[in-house]
């Protein structure tokens, strides 16, 4: 498990409140994004589905170059005018997000993407943490992906979360026709493969913290 309380981020279920924000970043990250109808359907009808999110963790900086006078003046009547909730929401802003279906043994994973501005911090990594961490748990054997062949970083930080090269799929991708590699894990429940991922956990928290 994900000990959140030293971290300056967490990882939670999504719900459809989030769907608005997911969108902004999938637009962004992706040149063929899913839509916010097809996000509905898989919170609400894909029972094999797992989705979650990555939050800024309450009493953290708002996002976005909010330290400006005139954001902090957007922020102060924000505070004054909306209820509890929603200054909760305001305080926990959505900074990434993923997610995948168990398929037989498997569990794929369909997403995973940062807000450009929150990029480079390391919660792409803590959201595949706490994904393999919710795959391990709901019983299934591996997690696999498909990554661009081009895609040289995301194949590195792959490899490095225990993800191998196991096949390809040509003209995979839609907007450019690109091969896909197929990227698997050993399995999630494995001695060795659990203390890697501890490993990864200790390593990677310092970066997260608050």
């Amino acid at each position: 498990m994900i000990d959140y309380a030293r971290l300056a981020y967490r990882v939670e279920p999504m719900t459809t409140q989030d769907v608005d924000a997911v969108m902004e970043i999938e637009q962004e990250a992706f040149s063929a994004p899913w839509s916010a109808r097809a996000y509905g359907y898989e919170l609400h009808y894909n029972a094999n589905a797992y989705y979650c999110v990555a939050r800024v963790q309450d009493g953290n900086a708002p996002p976005y170059g909010s330290d400006t006078p005139r954001r902090q003046s957007l922020w102060q009547r924000l505070f004054r005018r909306i209820g509890a909730a929603r200054i909760e929401m305001a305080r926990a802003p959505l900074v990434g997000y993923g997610g995948f279906w168990t398929m037989v043994d498997e569990a794929h994973i369909s997403t995973l993407a940062v807000h450009s501005a929150w990029r480079r911090r390391g919660i792409g990594e803590l959201l595949l943490l706490a994904m393999l961490d919710r795959a391990a748990e709901v019983g299934v054997r591996v997690a696999t992906l498909e990554v661009r062949a081009s895609n040289a970083g995301a194949q590195s930080l792959y490899r490095e979360y225990g993800f191998e090269v196991v096949g390809e799929r040509r003209h995979y991708y839609s907007d450019n026709g690109e091969d896909a590699l197929i990227m698997t894990t050993p399995p999630l429940t494995s001695a060795s493969f659990q203390r890697h991922i501890q490993e990864l956990k200790t390593s990677l928290y310092p970066r997260l913290s608050r």
